[in-house]
């Protein structure tokens, strides 16, 4: 429990290989995560090479940790791999559907989840790349994933070449609600929210985006309602074009 409520997110990493074995163990380890109907519905893809990494780095918008990280594992949501089974085994899949999609998601989160605690508990570094899901065609062709395959999840894995401050969290009690959900006050907000708006970096934000509130850095810089919708019409296509939803 200590090594999951000090982790930090590693975003620069030490010129030090991680092994295949290694990496081969904490994967087949993670596959132990829960699992929708126990299909196991994703599949990771593995990069080291140089060359695929510098294809790769554009769609997570060049992020350094993305080259200088020996590998970048991406988890991608997979029904390919159980349909064909289905096909082979005399029986008629139904999962060209969104709820499929949604399944294979949530499976593959959880076992990228599972990956992250394993690998830190090793000694290794991880930072989540949130990019993934924004340029889910680029990934897809890059990785030539088939029908029904969607990447959902990538991270960077290494040796720590830092030990940067951990980034803050809310209060839990802001967050757990017991028996039924308990909406917030106005007053709730103020309270929940109070801290980290006083916290140094988000002043710096703030005034570094001459915003009056930390919210309004959110809702106008950092995850704007345009990016948003057009991300969001990106990733519709991509399960589009992936057979998760009809044309």
């Amino acid at each position: 429990m200590e090594s999951i409520k000090n982790r930090r997110t590693i975003r620069k990493y030490k010129d030090k290989d991680v092994s295949k074995e290694l990496i081969d163990r904490l994967l087949e380890t993670s596959f132990r995560a829960p699992t929708m109907g126990n299909m196991q519905l994703y599949s990771v893809v593995v990069t080291r090479d140089v060359e695929m990494k510098k294809k790769l780095a554009p769609a997570h918008f060049n992020q350094p940790m993305v080259m200088e990280a020996p590998a970048l594992l991406t988890f991608c949501a997979d029904f390919n791999r159980f349909v064909k089974w289905c096909e082979e085994s005399d029986a008629i899949p139904g999962y060209d559907n969104f709820l499929s999609f949604m399944n294979a998601a949530t499976d593959a989160l959880l076992v990228t989840q599972e990956f992250i605690t394993l690998a830190e508990e090793e000694g290794l570094g991880t930072c989540y790349l949130g990019t993934t899901i924004y340029n889910s065609k680029q990934i897809i062709d890059i990785l030539k994933l088939p029908k029904l395959v969607v990447p959902i999840a990538t991270i960077t894995v290494g040796y720590p070449g830092e030990s940067p401050a951990q980034t803050d969290r809310i209060d839990f009690r802001a967050i757990v609600h017991d028996e039924v959900y308990k909406d917030y006050s106005s007053e709730d907000i103020k309270s929940i929210y109070k801290e980290k708006e006083g916290l140094e970096e988000s002043l710096k934000f703030i005034e570094e985006n001459n915003k009056k509130t930390l919210a309004q850095v959110y809702t106008d810089v950092r995850y704007k309602r345009g990016d948003n919708e057009y991300i969001s019409k990106l990733l519709l296509d991509a399960l589009k074009e992936q057979g998760f939803i009809e044309k």
